[in-house]
């Protein structure tokens, strides 16, 4: 194969659009390019095209990525799995989240603080709120503690946003029976992610 091209990108300065056989490559860091001995006219030896298909598959993968953070946050682990589905290469997709945590762009510590926080307000429970940071990849530290900054920052007492939502969803049930609604009430209750101890006080004190 022969280097047809190595001009600037007119989109992004500092990348050089890449040229073989006098067909479109891919657009490339000139840094990682330094040191590659890269001569137009020349034909590119083996190791050579072999390292420019590695930074062509980052790149890809990298824009893939800023592609689905802009639609939404995601935790790392999450947005991992999302990009190897896409069938980028892993060490692909690695270096790429490398690339992303450098710039500030992905962050687990602060997805899982606004995901809390917005969930919370939607009255999801602690319990709740933990399990599904886990299930998105987040450690359960940073997930514990995103719950506890996210609630104390949002104001949210456990105690108070159990028994608002118990109140609502007891006006919900009840044409049923009492021992029915007692049960589908906690039922509801500790799948938004309360604590059984919290939702039995407020259950019993509805008086269901």
């Amino acid at each position: 194969m022969i280097l047809t091209g190595l001009a600037p990108d007119p989109h992004r300065p500092e990348y050089r659009l890449v040229e073989v056989d006098r067909g479109r490559f891919a657009s490339l860091p000139g840094d990682a390019l330094a040191g590659l001995d890269l001569i137009i006219g020349r034909e590119i030896n083996p190791l050579v095209l072999e390292r420019l298909q590695e930074l062509a598959d980052i790149e890809a993968a990298h824009r893939a990525g800023l592609r689905a953070l802009a639609r939404r946050a995601h935790a790392r682990h999450d947005l991992r799995r999302r990009l190897l589905q896409k069938q980028h290469p892993p060490h692909a997709v690695d270096e790429a989240l490398a690339r992303l945590e450098a710039t500030g762009l992905l962050d687990d510590a602060r997805f899982a603080i606004d995901y809390a926080a917005a969930k919370a307000r939607r009255g999801r429970g602690p319990a709740r709120l933990i399990g599904d940071l886990l299930a998105q990849g987040v450690e359960r530290r940073v997930a514990e503690n995103a719950v506890r900054t996210s609630l104390a920052a949002e104001g949210v007492d456990p105690v108070e946003a159990v028994r608002a939502l118990a109140e609502k969803r007891a006006r919900q049930l009840a044409g049923l029976p009492p021992a029915v609604r007692k049960r589908r009430l906690v039922a509801f209750l500790m799948r938004r992610g309360f604590s059984g101890a919290e939702v039995r006080e407020v259950v019993e004190g509805l008086a269901c």
